[in-house]
């Protein structure tokens, strides 16, 4: 006889942030805001996703990327940030990777920056503040194309 802990729920899925392997995706967070980024990570995480590194600025950001480089499946990038901008930093890291996944974050008000940056390769954008169920649609609706 099979317990009834036993049995899946209903309501029970798998978390947005696992591979069809099972294995987490691997995300950088580029945003010179350490409260968006820890947000973003807080959001991100409890789907089963995993934050591989952080950075605050543009620079900062592409370095990251090359160190870790192949092993990130994700960059959340903000689009204004100190040092180097997410428009100048998504273009060094498409150069570095013509496959790297992008999604840029962005204040309300940014439209002509957002546009520029999906048509020089990001995935998709988030608006700030951050809503859970948006940022999961967002993020979910480009790594499971």
């Amino acid at each position: 006889m099979i317990a009834k802990s036993d049995m899946p729920s209903i309501n029970e899925k798998e978390p947005d942030g696992l591979k069809p392997d099972g294995t987490p995706y691997r995300v950088l967070i580029i945003d010179d805001s350490m409260f968006i980024a820890k947000q973003l990570g807080q959001i991100l995480t409890s789907e089963g996703f995993e934050v591989v590194g952080t950075a605050t600025d543009g620079m900062q950001g592409i370095e990251k990327y090359k160190e870790l480089y192949p092993n990130i499946d994700l960059v959340t990038m903000d689009i204004t940030m100190p040092v180097m901008d997410g428009v100048s930093a998504l273009e060094k890291i498409l150069e570095f990777d013509k496959n790297a996944v992008v999604i840029m974050v962005s204040a309300l008000g940014k439209e002509d920056v957002v546009k520029k940056s999906l048509l020089l390769g990001a995935k998709s954008y988030i608006v700030k503040p951050l809503d859970r169920k948006k940022v999961l649609e967002r993020v979910v609706s480009v790594l499971k194309k």
